[in-house]
């Protein structure tokens, strides 16, 4: 299916590694031209080299804490054009009230919470003059099932739905669709270092971390391509009739009611 990205161009934070390198990779075989954003410049580097030497379009970095203050308002100022906006970067990490302090917390939000707000923010006057432009937060199901032991980013990304929404409602009226994607139990590097140890506890074999995810309707996590792939598509003109909506991509886990099974670490 041709999505008609070809010659767009697109900046995605965290698009150094997991769902954000395989959304630009998707993105990239679209035609679309990239800036990825991260922390790490020698990440970003691999990341730039390794799409170059696949696909044709035009891969820019920027090594960028969104978090820090005025750090998303000199981003979008060096970004200049962009017809997508995927805010991806950042995790919060677990523990329950008592266990997260606030500079914990308040740093955590600084970069997804208020890094989504703010960038978004910073590059939606310019979409608005144009009456063009898309942005996607990519979230996680935690703010749609909330868990106390992970209050600090149940909370963040609920939040982050809310702000979706409600942006998403008023936006169309600029041009512009507002969209999230919450992706549940993904296999990216984070995910499969956490589980590792666990399964040499449990199983006695740390290349068994796959079976910690039983408990989950298919059976496994998903991959990074799997949630690129439907970004992707909502970022298209495919889904033009789209805004405001937070799609969820768990694997019909959300689903099932409030069963966790066994506690697996939860996604940024």
């Amino acid at each position: 299916m041709d999505l008609h990205l070809r010659g767009r161009r697109a900046l995605i934070t965290g698009g150094s590694k997991g769902i954000g390198l395989a959304t630009a990779r998707v993105l990239a075989a679209e035609g679309c031209d990239l800036l990825l954003v991260g922390r790490s410049a020698a990440a970003l580097a691999e990341a730039q080299q390794a799409l170059h030497g696949r696909y044709n379009g035009r891969v820019e970095i920027i090594a960028s804490d969104v978090g820090a203050p005025g750090a998303a308002e000199q981003l979008a100022a060096d970004a200049g054009h962009l017809d997508i906006l995927i805010n991806n970067a950042g995790s919060i990490p677990g523990g329950d009230l008592l266990a997260v302090d606030e500079a914990t917390w308040r740093a955590a939000w600084d970069l997804k919470v208020f890094g989504y707000i703010n960038l978004t923010r910073a590059v939606y006057r310019a979409m608005a003059a144009r009456r063009q432009g898309m942005i996607l937060n990519v979230i996680g199901m935690a703010g749609e099932r909330p868990d106390g032991p992970y209050i600090a980013g149940s909370s963040g990304n609920a939040a982050l739905m809310a702000f979706t929404r409600a942006l998403g409602g008023e936006s169309v009226e600029q041009g512009i669709r507002v969209l999230a994607v919450n992706p549940g139990l993904v296999a990216t590097d984070r995910l499969v270092n956490l589980l590792r140890p666990r399964a040499a506890e449990v199983l006695g074999d740390a290349e068994r971390w796959q079976e910690l995810l039983d408990f989950l309707p298919i059976g496994r996590a998903a991959t990074p391509e799997e949630i690129a792939d439907v970004v992707a598509f909502m970022v298209s003109d495919r889904a033009a009739y789209v805004s405001g909506t937070v799609v969820t991509v768990d694997g019909g886990f959300t689903g099932r009611g409030n069963i966790w099974g066994p506690r697996p670490p939860k996604r940024g």
